[in-house]
C-alpha cells in the first residue's frame, strides 16, 4: 500500500490534509516533527512528503524545525504554509516578516505552468494566511505563484521534486486545491489510489481475529458512530469473547439509549451490557457550571461505572475503544494544540488490569468510520448519526445542569430534529440540535404572564467542521419548531436561532 506523510509543525490542518489524500483513495498519515526520524521515513517506505503550517516563524530558534536530510531522500515534498517557509529555509533560502503585508483569506494567485499546477488556469483563488512570506528562493528553485501581496507564493526545484505553496490547497475556499493535491499524489509521487474501505475491513477482522485469539475484551460502548462500528467490527472478529458495556449517563438525545442497545445487541448480535447510572451522573454534575470540569467530571464518571460493570466479568484481557484519528490530534497529539478533552484518550482507567488495549478505528475520519459502519451493515439511522459531544446534552445545557433543565431540553431538541426530518432536510445541516440557555425570559400564553426559559436552535452546514456557516433553514421550518417548542413543552417560553458562523463562534456553545 502507497502512502504519503503528514509531517505536523503544529498546524491544525494537519488531519484535513490527511484526510483530502485518503478522500483519493491514498493512504495518509499524520506524524509530529519529533515523532518521526529520517531513518524512520527510509524504512517506513513513504511515496511523498507533506510539510504541514503552523503558528511559528521559521527564523525563531525555538520554532520548530526538521533534519534538512530530508530533502536529499529522493522523497517527493510538498511544503504547505509554514512548511513552504520552512523548506525554503531548510535548503538555503530567505524567510522573513511581512512588513504589513500579510494575507488572510480568499486571495488572488497567479499560477505559472509546472507540473505541480498542471490543468489549472492562470489566474486563481486561494486561502491564503500568513504573516512572513519567502523573500529569497534557494538555489535550484524558481517562483511558481505570486500574489499582489506575495512575491513568492509557490516555489519548485522540480529536479529534486521540491515543492512548496504559500496557500492551502487542502481547504475548500482554495479553488483548484484538490488538483493541486492530486498531482503531487499522482503525478508527481506515482501513488496508486490502493486505499479502499473493503481492504480495511478485510485486513481489520483478519488481523483482530489473530491478535485477540483466546482473549477476552471489554468495549467502552458510548452509543455514538465509533464505539458502534468498533464494537460491530470486533464482534465480527472475535464473537462472544467481545463484551460491550454501555453506560447510560442519561445524557443521550430522546430514544437514542434504546435504540443503540436494540440496534446493536438484538440486530447485529453485539453482546451488549447496559448499565443504567442516569441518576449517577446527575448527581456527580450537581452544581457544575463550567463546561470543561462538566466534560472531566463526566469522563471520570464513566470510567467510574465501566470498572464496575467490568469487575462483574471478572478477568479481561484486553480493553477496546472508539478512538479515532481526529480524537488523537485533538487531543494533544504532537505539537497540535489542545482543543478539547477526550474522555477515550489519555483517560484510561489505571486502576484496571489489562493486559494491552486495541483501537482498531484510531487510524480512521469520521467519515471513513462512517464508510466500515455502513459496509458492515449497521443501520443509517446509527451510522449516519450527527456529530455529537461524548458529554452528551450535558454541554447543551448552559450553566448547572438539572433534572428539569435535562428533560426540557431533551424534548426540545427532539421536536427539533423531528421538524428537520418531516421537512425533508435531514443531511442539509451537517449538524443540527438544541440548546438551553441559562436565563429565562418573560412570555404570554392564554393571557397570562409566564416567565420560563429560552432555547436556541442551531444548524451548521460545512464540509469538514474546520470551519462552517449556518444553515439557512427555510423560515417556515424555523416556525414550527418554535410554535411547537413553546406549545408542547411546558418551561419554555422563547425560541431563537444561532446565525452565527464558525470562526468566529464553534459549532457547539460549551
Amino acid at each position: 500500500m502507497d502512502k504519503i506523510l503528514v509531517l505536523d509543525f503544529g498546524g491544525q490542518y494537519d488531519q484535513l490534509i490527511a484526510r483530502r489524500v485518503r478522500a483519493e483513495q491514498v493512504y495518509a498519515e499524520i506524524k509530529g516533527f519529533d515523532q518521526i526520524t529520517v531513518d524512520d521515513i527510509k524504512e517506513n517506505g513513504y511515496k511523498g512528503i507533506i510539510f504541514t503550517g503552523g503558528p511559528n516563524s521559521v527564523y525563531d530558534p525555538q520554532s520548530p524545525h526538521f533534519d534538512p536530510e530530508v530533502t536529499r531522500l529522493g522523497i517527493p515534498i510538498l511544503g504547505i504554509c509554514y512548511g513552504h517557509q520552512l523548506l525554503a529555509y531548510m535548503t538555503g533560502g530567505k524567510v522573513s516578516p511581512s512588513l504589513g503585508l500579510s494575507e488572510y483569506g480568499r486571495t488572488e494567485v497567479v499560477m505559472h505552468k509546472n507540473i505541480l499546477f498542471k490543468g489549472l488556469p492562470g489566474h486563481s483563488i486561494c486561502w491564503m494566511s500568513h504573516t512572513d512570506s519567502v523573500t529569497e528562493v534557494p538555489e535550484g528553485f524558481s517562483v511558481t505563484a505570486r500574489t499582489d501581496r506575495c512575491g513568492c507564493a509557490a516555489m519548485c526545484d522540480e529536479e529534486r521534486k521540491l515543492f512548496g505553496v504559500q496557500f492551502h490547497p487542502e481547504v475548500t475556499h482554495t479553488e483548484y486545491g484538490r488538483q493541486i493535491l492530486v498531482n503531487f499524489i499522482f503525478g508527481i509521487c506515482g501513488c496508486r489510489a490502493d486505499w479502499k474501505m473493503d481492504d480495511f475491513i478485510t485486513s481489520s477482522v483478519s488481523r483482530l481475529r489473530e491478535e485477540l485469539k483466546g482473549k477476552k475484551v471489554l468495549l467502552a460502548l458510548s452509543g455514538g458512530v465509533d464505539s458502534s462500528v468498533a464494537a460491530v467490527l470486533l464482534s465480527r472478529a472475535i464473537g462472544s469473547s467481545l463484551n460491550c458495556v454501555f453506560v447510560d449517563h442519561g445524557f443521550m438525545r430522546k430514544g437514542e439509549a434504546d435504540m443503540v442497545e436494540n440496534t446493536l445487541g438484538r440486530k447485529l448480535g453485539v453482546n451488549v451490557i447496559r448499565a443504567d447510572a442516569r441518576e449517577r451522573f446527575l448527581k456527580r454534575i450537581a452544581g457544575v457550571d463550567d463546561p470543561e470540569k462538566k466534560r472531566k467530571i463526566i469522563g471520570e464518571e464513566f470510567i467510574r461505572v465501566f470498572e464496575e460493570e467490568a469487575e462483574k466479568l471478572g478477568k479481561i484481557d484486553i480493553l477496546a475503544q472508539g478512538t479515532i484519528y481526529p480524537d488523537v490530534v485533538e487531543s494533544g497529539k504532537g505539537s497540535s494544540a489542545v482543543i478539547k478533552s477526550h474522555h477515550n484518550v489519555g483517560g484510561l482507567p489505571e486502576a484496571m488490569d489489562f493486559s494491552g488495549i486495541t483501537e482498531p478505528l484510531r487510524d480512521l475520519f469520521k467519515d471513513e468510520v462512517r464508510e466500515v459502519g455502513s459496509r458492515l451493515g449497521i443501520p443509517l439511522d446509527l451510522v449516519m448519526r450527527q456529530p455529537f459531544p461524548g458529554p452528551g446534552l450535558a454541554v447543551r445545557v448552559m450553566g448547572e445542569v438539572t433534572g428539569e433543565k435535562l428533560s426540557l431540553l431533551t424534548e426540545a431538541d427532539a421536536v427539533f430534529r423531528e421538524e428537520i426530518e418531516k421537512n425533508g432536510l435531514e443531511g442539509r445541516p451537517s449538524q443540527y440540535f438544541a440548546v438551553l440557555l441559562d436565563d429565562r425570559s418573560v412570555g404570554v400564553m392564554g393571557d397570562a404572564r409566564t416567565y420560563g426559559r429560552t432555547v436556541a436552535l442551531r444548524a451548521v452546514t460545512t464540509d469538514d467542521f474546520m470551519t462552517a456557516e449556518w444553515t439557512r433553514l427555510p423560515g417556515d421550518v424555523l416556525d414550527s419548531a418554535a410554535r411547537r417548542i413553546t406549545n408542547e413543552i411546558k418551561g419554555i417560553s422563547r425560541v431563537v436561532y444561532d446565525i452565527t458562523s464558525k470562526p468566529p463562534a464553534t459549532v457547539e456553545w460549551e
